[in-house]
């Protein structure tokens, strides 16, 4: 579609901003400070982080969702993000697309995350159109039972953040570093984390699947590609939320684990 056409269908602007190998802690503090003041929308996609990261939401606890002792013997950075969800571990093979719009310009929308996570697994069904059994369930998306894509939201009172990490292939000894969370979705039915999930690119190509991601957004959008040195005059400073947990916070959190397991077991 032209830009005049969509221009005369009245769809609003976003920015799209295509990444290759950024590291994924460059990528959550520039989404945070677009989602805070920023006023425009934005898509962001980036072709796989350059190393090895486990991300965490907002509120998830290193204790209960990461195996600390590899983690901390293997230097893997921990990292919290501004949003919910839960945890992943990113590498190379992830492939990131964030949606950042205004409530007004999506108004069959509501902000809400229900609301938005129907509307996306609409975006994603042209996607994934005759490719595999796409589905969104619960909180994810899967082909069949299988997960393939976990989603994150951030939701302020006129804009959200929209964002999800793809697996277009995986390193199975990585998901040793994490723990099975205490809440896990119905579907899983306790499978393990290779059990659980399957790899993308067995059924869409790479390049493949972000062509036709930015061909869904066009439908909806007028798109306007930037590059990130365009990108710093367009937002204002702010505070973060998002940060690299320390390697003493690690093992602080290790040590206290470890001494409340042995009181447990005296008693």
């Amino acid at each position: 579609m032209s830009v005049n056409r969509a221009k005369n269908l009245g769809l609003p602007l976003m920015n799209l901003v295509k990444l290759r190998g950024t590291p994924i802690l460059q990528q959550l503090l520039l989404e945070e400070r677009l989602l805070r003041s920023s006023s425009d929308n934005w898509c962001i996609v980036n072709d796989g982080t350059n190393l090895p990261n486990i991300v965490m939401g907002l509120s998830g606890k290193p204790c209960e969702l990461v195996e600390l002792e590899p983690v901390i013997r293997d230097r893997i950075p921990v990292i919290k993000r501004f949003t919910g969800g839960g945890t992943v571990v990113v590498d190379e093979n992830t492939l990131f697309v964030s949606l950042i719009c205004n409530r007004n310009d999506v108004p069959d929308v509501q902000p809400y995350p229900r609301s938005v996570m129907a509307w996306s697994g609409s975006l994603y069904s042209e996607v994934f159109n005759g490719i595999g059994d796409f589905q969104l369930r619960e909180n994810d998306y899967v082909f069949g039972d299988r997960k393939f894509g976990g989603n994150a939201q951030s939701i302020t009172r006129n804009r959200w953040i929209h964002h999800t990490s793809f697996l277009w292939d995986y390193c199975e000894s990585n998901m040793t570093y994490l723990k099975l969370p205490s809440r896990v979705p119905q579907y899983r039915l306790e499978r393990d984390h290779t059990d659980f999930v399957c790899k993308m690119k067995d059924y869409i190509g790479r390049s493949a699947f972000i062509e036709k991601t930015i061909k869904a957004v066009g439908t909806q959008f007028v798109l306007k590609e930037l590059n990130l040195e365009e990108m710093d005059d367009l937002c204002s400073e702010h505070v973060e939320t998002t940060r690299l947990l320390t390697l003493d916070e690690l093992k602080e959190t290790l040590a206290k684990t470890t001494r409340s397991e042995s009181i447990a077991q005296a008693v």
